[in-house]
This record gives C-alpha cells, sequence and structure tokens, in this order.
C-alpha cells in the first residue's frame, strides 16, 4: 500500500479493500477497451509527473478508469460527484493501491464540499469533472490554482451546460474537452445506459412491477429516449414531457402520448425526470397526483425533483423501505420519493453497465492524453472530442466483440469526395 495515500485520504474504512477489489476486477473483466488503452498507457506514459484530480461517481468502473489513469504515469486523486453514489468498499481498495481518495458514502454537505476542496488542493495539472464541480470550485473558491491547470474533460450534460455558460462570459481559464457529446458516449451510455441503470434502480429498491403502469419521463433527450424505451420494454404505458418542440414531436413519432407535467400529473404510476433543469415537478403537480405515485430524478442534481415542496405539503414523512420514503399529504394520499431525488441509477443502484462505462471511460482517458498534447494550442474553451478518438472507441469495441466491418476502397472514397461526375 502506498502509505502516502492512506495517510492522505479520507474514507470510511480501509478494512473494506478486499471487497471493493473483487468489484473493480469484475468492472475490469467486462471492459476490454479500457484495458486496451491501459496496456497503451503503460508503455506509453502520457501523463507521468503529472496530477490528475478526478470528480466522478465513485464506484467500481469508475475506480478501474483511476487505475488506467495511474498506470499511465500520473499521481491520482479522486472524489466522489454525488453523495449518495459512492462505494466505501471501493474506495478502500482505490487507497491501498495508492491512490488519494476523499469520498464517503452518504457525508453531510459540508463534509462532501470539503472532499472536493482537499481534492482541488492536490494542486492538479489535469482534471476529469461530472457536473462541472471541481471546475466551479477551481473558478470561484481557489483561483490560486488555477494556473497550474493544463485543462480536463467533462463528463456529463450538465456540467457541459455549466462550462459553455462559463465560457459564454468569458470566465473559463482552460481548455474542457465535452466527452459527453461523443457519438460513443451519448448514443450508448446516455440512451442505453441510462435506460437500463434506471430501471435497475427503480425495480431493485421498489420490488414492483413496471408492466401496465404508466411512466413518465420528463425529458427526451438521448438519457430520456433510454429510458423511455426501456418503459416500454418492461411493458409501461409512456408518456413523455418536453419543452422542445422537436423532441416531443420526436417522442410522438417513437409512439409515445406527450402533454405538459400538468396533465401527466394525475396519471402517472412512475415520474422520471431527466432534464438537467430544476422544478420540473413541483408543488402544483403533487397536489394532482395519484395515490402512490413514485417520483424518481435520473438528472445529475438533486433539483429537478423539488423536494422542498413535497416536505412542505406533507404531513408526515417516513422511511418505509431502503431510499423510499413515504410522503403523506392531508387528503390521506402518499407519495413515494426514491433516493432523496437524486440519480436513482448510482444512489439506489450501480449506474450503468460496465460495458457500457468501458466506451465512455474510454473517451474520457483517450481526451485527458489529447488535452495533455494539445493544451497550449486550444484555449480556454469548451472542445469537442476529436471524431479520431470517438472513432478509435467504436474500432476497439468491435474488435473486443470480434465483430469486422467492411472498409471503403478507395474508388469508393474518391466518389463521395467528388462533385462532377455522378
Amino acid at each position: 500500500m502506498n502509505s502516502n495515500a492512506k495517510e492522505r485520504s479520507k474514507i470510511r474504512d480501509i478494512a473494506l479493500a478486499e471487497e471493493g477489489r473483487l468489484k473493480i476486477e469484475w468492472a475490469c473483466a467486462h471492459m476490454p477497451v479500457l484495458s486496451r488503452i491501459k496496456e497503451r498507457f503503460v508503455i506509453e506514459q502520457p501523463f507521468k509527473g503529472l496530477k490528475v484530480a478526478i470528480s466522478l461517481h465513485l464506484e467500481a468502473k469508475t475506480a478501474y478508469l483511476a487505475k488506467v489513469i495511474q498506470a499511465g504515469g500520473a499521481q491520482v486523486t479522486i472524489t466522489g460527484s454525488n453523495p449518495l453514489s459512492t462505494q466505501d468498499d471501493v474506495c478502500a481498495a482505490l487507497v491501498s493501491d495508492g491512490i488519494t481518495v476523499y469520498a464517503k458514502y452518504n457525508p453531510d454537505p459540508l463534509e462532501y464540499k470539503q472532499m472536493l476542496i482537499d481534492t482541488i488542493e492536490t494542486e492538479p495539472d489535469l482534471i476529469i469533472d461530472d457536473g462541472g464541480d471541481l471546475v466551479g470550485i477551481l473558478h470561484t473558491e481557489r483561483r490560486d490554482l488555477l494556473g497550474k491547470v493544463r485543462g480536463g474533460a467533462e463528463e456529463t450534460t450538465t456540467g457541459i451546460w455549466r462550462l459553455k455558460a462559463m465560457e459564454k462570459e468569458d470566465r473559463l481559464e482552460f481548455p474542457m474537452i465535452a466527452v459527453n457529446d461523443a457519438f460513443c458516449k451519448y448514443l450508448f451510455d446516455n440512451r442505453y445506459g441510462t435506460g437500463q441503470s434506471v430501471w435497475d434502480g427503480i425495480n431493485r429498491t421498489t420490488n414492483l412491477v413496471v408492466a401496465g403502469k404508466v411512466v413518465v419521463v420528463a425529458g427526451y433527450g438521448w438519457c430520456g429516449k433510454g429510458v423511455a424505451m426501456r418503459a416500454k420494454g418492461l411493458g409501461a404505458k409512456v408518456v413523455v414531457t418536453e419543452t422542445d418542440s422537436i423532441k416531443a414531436v420526436e417522442a410522438y413519432m417513437d409512439g409515445f402520448e406527450v402533454m405538459p407535467m400538468q396533465a401527466a400529473a394525475p396519471i402517472g404510476d412512475i415520474f422520471v425526470t431527466v432534464t438537467g433543469n430544476k422544478d420540473v415537478i413541483c408543488g402544483k403537480h403533487y397536489f394532482l397526483m395519484k395515490d402512490g405515485a413514485i417520483l424518481t430524478n435520473a438528472g445529475h442534481f438533486d433539483v429537478e425533483v423539488n423536494v422542498k415542496d413535497l416536505e412542505d405539503i406533507a404531513v408526515s414523512q417516513r422511511t418505509v423501505r431502503k431510499n423510499i420514503e413515504e410522503y403523506t399529504f392531508i387528503d390521506g394520499r402518499c407519495v413515494y420519493l426514491l433516493a432523496e431525488g437524486r440519480l436513482v441509477n448510482l444512489a439506489a443502484g450501480d449506474g450503468h453497465p460496465a460495458e457500457i462505462m468501458d466506451m465512455t471511460f474510454a473517451l474520457q482517458a483517450m481526451s485527458l492524453k489529447y488535452v495533455n498534447e494539445h493544451y497550449q494550442s486550444l484555449g480556454s474553451k469548451v472542445i469537442n472530442v476529436p471524431f479520431e478518438l470517438d472513432e478509435q472507441v467504436a474500432l476497439y469495441k468491435l474488435d473486443s466483440l470480434g465483430i469486422e466491418i467492411d472498409r471503403l476502397t478507395a474508388e469508393q472514397q474518391t466518389y463521395l469526395a467528388s462533385w462532377a461526375e455522378h
């Protein structure tokens, strides 16, 4: 064990390391793309002598990404990006492997914030962020550390929105790659990963049938598409709410009912918010909901389902099952909130399947290497993942599956590139 990592880290219990190591080994065995990149990093040492700070949902798949970055020569420090998604045994395993960890399951808000600050105070050269918390602290409370940061990569939609807002106001001080906007991220992670993991979390937590129920999906971006698709596959009647007219037409064409939340509130049995915005479900909706309605959120921050409104309206509140809070209204109706309104797939489950995160975290690793190699010429802005990295991840994935595809001939490439002779 790296004694320095053990001394610096703030975790729940180092004795949990063996259990966490087994989890990481299981994830590793199902992440062949990231394993292939690790083989390259061991030889190339792209991060030799550099410090990397990571804020992601701290579970086994994330742990393997941290170990891959470490294998590339980095001194890695990692923290969680959500207080309920951190797994204490995984944290212990990482510390035992020489990675500094500032994370515990369900810390109080002040301790959670301090762990983010502790991670920043390691003075990183590169960062991987999820939701923009590390970047936010660097640009507000710890601006003294900005000059050392070469750049980084952002994992999720919400974080990219925050970064683009900073860039628009000329507040962003270093380049950040928008990993979420890469094809191999949103087409697979957002759609298939969120689609499956949300229902894994809901089903594991409630132990109730989905078939025959009315599922209301708020937001029809790539995550919402995945949630709606899987709900339909489980036999639910699916309603979509949207504020984007084009996405609303798309949901309609995909066979779902489309209506405002005010109209969906009285008929929904299970609600899933996937918008990235606040107050998607709030006080005016609770008065309309049927007895037994289940409320869940799959957006990054716990603002989509307004919990304060729920607490203000309820006359009583109790925990009826792990990760299920019952709110009873004055008329006797009850509604149930899963995982405190935090990401249900991670706070009440294990997150996306390993095979899905294999591609996403491969993009993270390769994007971080790209930033380190080109940061001096990228400027202080949000950068798209270069297409060649996207394509490389897809090719690695196909290779791991034993799938071959056709290649364009030179004549075909010339034909596609010409305009005169068709």
